[in-house]
């Protein structure tokens, strides 16, 4: 969300400045920036202690402490204790599988696996096509439209992009990570297919204007699905103990591939270069395929799903098809049993733990 606003409210600043031919033109929407840090430092300052951090260092009244402000006064379900419970012990199963808590400790063991999931979870957020779908303004320029037109076009853009995260808050309560990274993958791939095909034609306002529709619908499953889902799997894929190794890691992965990205995204549409227009989206469905295929095989299911449960899922190496069908027990440390759920009739599995 704080995504797309920020890109929402820079569009906008950048429209409102069109008409400035002078140095203020530029001078204006950089020095707006500079708002930013005071309030975000202030919000940093103000955000509680993790939980989990309290537990593994024994604070744990703090811990409870900081759980209880974090539920809502309406959940009176809630149960703090059993949640700490439920933290302590999945720390312990996790420091008895791995003890360490290093960076090689993320390529080592049942870890790789995981990092792996979260590096390329976070890298499909560009080899899904995003830096060619997203930006629109750029490409409705070289197709012949002004500035302004550009621009208002690059509004609405972001507004049906902001409307797509908004939903994506209702969807992802009902429909799984996997489901809505697969779906997402694969209509994006589609689009890109189809703007690569209104490529071919020699450019009109007609082929713009319909390329332009593709792209916002683009952005919007972009907004439902890959965008928003990415910053939940890639905080519950890792172990508990790695998380921050972890995701750091995958981080500067996208950050890495987001630089090659922008090389190879720039000459596909500028003229001077390879000047392909639509036909990039040729280019960049092969990516968007490839996310695909690699989502299909490696990438688990977690919605519903607590990190100790995950930590027995992942230390049973169960197939990431099959998480969704594999209920594990994580009370048990010897034998770790699990239920395979069939369409028919029920079979219960013992899995012996090594």
């Amino acid at each position: 969300m704080c995504w797309v606003m920020g890109q929402l409210i820079s569009v906008g600043v950048l429209r409102g400045f069109l008409h400035r031919a002078d140095e203020w033109g530029w001078r204006v929407p950089y020095a707006i920036q500079w708002m930013w840090p005071l309030p975000i430092i202030v919000g940093v300052i103000l955000a509680p202690e993790s939980p989990w951090y309290l537990v593994r260092q024994d604070r744990i009244d703090e811990a409870r402490k900081v759980l209880k402000g974090l539920v809502s006064a309406k959940n009176t379900d809630y149960n703090v204790d059993h949640h700490i419970a439920l933290i302590i012990h999945t720390n312990a199963h996790e420091r008895a599988v791995s003890a360490g808590t290093s960076y090689k400790n993320c390529f080592t063991g049942i870890d790789l696996r995981r990092t792996e999931i979260t590096c390329c979870v976070w890298v499909i957020q560009v080899t899904c096509g995003i830096w060619f779908g997203g930006n629109v303004i750029y490409f409705l320029q070289q197709a012949g439209f002004d500035a302004r037109k550009s621009f208002d076009f690059g509004l609405g853009h972001n507004a049906v992009a902001l409307v797509g995260t908004l939903c994506a808050w209702w969807i992802m309560q009902y429909v799984g990570r996997r489901t809505l990274y697969l779906y997402g993958l694969g209509i994006n791939f589609t689009i890109l297919v189809i703007v690569g095909f209104l490529g071919i034609p020699k450019p009109s306002s007609t082929i713009a204007y319909a390329t332009g529709s593709l792209l916002y619908l683009f952005t919007f499953t972009y907004d439902v699905t890959v965008g928003p889902v990415c910053y939940c799997m890639v905080t519950e894929i890792p172990s508990t103990r790695l998380r921050i190794k972890t995701v750091a890691l995958a981080r500067n992965c996208y950050n890495i591939v987001s630089i090659g990205a922008n090389f190879l995204n720039n000459p596909i549409l500028n003229p001077s270069a390879w000047n392909l227009r639509g036909k990039g989206g040729f280019i960049w469905c092969g990516f968007a395929l490839v996310s695909w295929i690699w989502s299909y095989y490696r990438l688990p299911e977690t919605k519903g799903l607590s990190a100790n449960e995950l930590d027995v899922l992942f230390e049973q190496k169960v197939p990431a098809r099959r998480f969704l069908k594999v209920k594990a027990d994580p009370f048990r440390s010897e034998n770790l049993k699990a239920v395979q759920l069939e369409a028919t009739t029920p079979v219960v599995t013992h899995l012996e733990e090594k």
